[in-house]
């Protein structure tokens, strides 16, 4: 019975370990540490709550009944906390950390499922997990609908004249970019901010938009980043 313990809690630290290096990899708020942590101690928790079930099976004097499954149904709810926590609401008003929240989800269950014996289907999950984040995004990126092959670029320029902000924005028009969003400000100095999202091809670098649009006659200003 130990040594069952110790395989269950060695299965999910290693499956944990492969959901937080993908995390890692990419340099995202929940990494390794945490991931692991999610798996084993959802592995730990599963494990306690089965014994428990059926370590009273009840006699004459009491008869105790629990629901195996009770504790792990609360692991579930808990990890959501968790995975709010890393939702992120920046600046230019995208949301971030999306993936990473279900992931943490993801890590829970497949401690959930190797502390229940689920094997197979614990391995069989994170394969899944690893191909939906890693290579379907890619393969979309290739053959998918054109929206999948977009992304969007966060511009911000200023102009001294008034005059050149319908002409910038003409030219950014002919430069194979789409215009999801734009706001024209005028600033205190007397300059007019232009606030864009632009939608370029994902193989375009930002360098290369920057490039263009900084050679655009009454750009006096720029700056920019991606945004998706």
């Amino acid at each position: 019975m130990e040594m069952d313990f110790l395989l269950k809690l060695g299965i999910s630290a290693g499956l944990g370990l492969i959901i937080g290096l993908e995390r890692e990899i990419k340099r995202k708020p929940v990494g390794l540490k945490t991931s692991l942590v999610i798996s084993i101690v959802s592995c730990l928790l599963t494990i306690i709550s089965i014994e428990a079930a059926y370590k009273f099976p009840g006699s004459d004097q009491v008869n105790i009944q629990m629901d195996p499954l009770r504790l792990p149904a609360q692991i579930v709810s808990g990890i959501g906390f968790l995975g709010a926590g890393v939702i992120l609401r920046r600046g230019n008003d995208s949301i971030s950390g999306l993936t990473t929240a279900a992931l943490i989800w993801g890590a829970g269950g497949i401690g959930i499922a190797v502390g229940a014996g689920y094997y197979i289907e614990a391995l069989t999950g994170v394969t899944l997990l690893l191909i939906s984040v890693k290579f379907i995004p890619f393969l979309m990126s290739l053959i998918g609908p054109r929206q999948l092959r977009e992304k969007e670029i966060r511009v911000k320029l200023k102009s001294h004249e008034k005059e050149n902000v319908t002409t910038i924005i003409s030219e950014i028009r002919k430069l194979k970019t789409g215009i999801k969003h734009l706001r024209i400000k005028d600033l205190e100095n007397g300059d007019h901010s232009i606030l864009l999202i632009l939608i370029v091809n994902q193989k375009r670098e930002v360098t290369e938009v920057y490039r263009e649009i900084s050679e655009i006659k009454g750009v006096s200003e720029i700056e920019i980043e991606s945004i998706g």
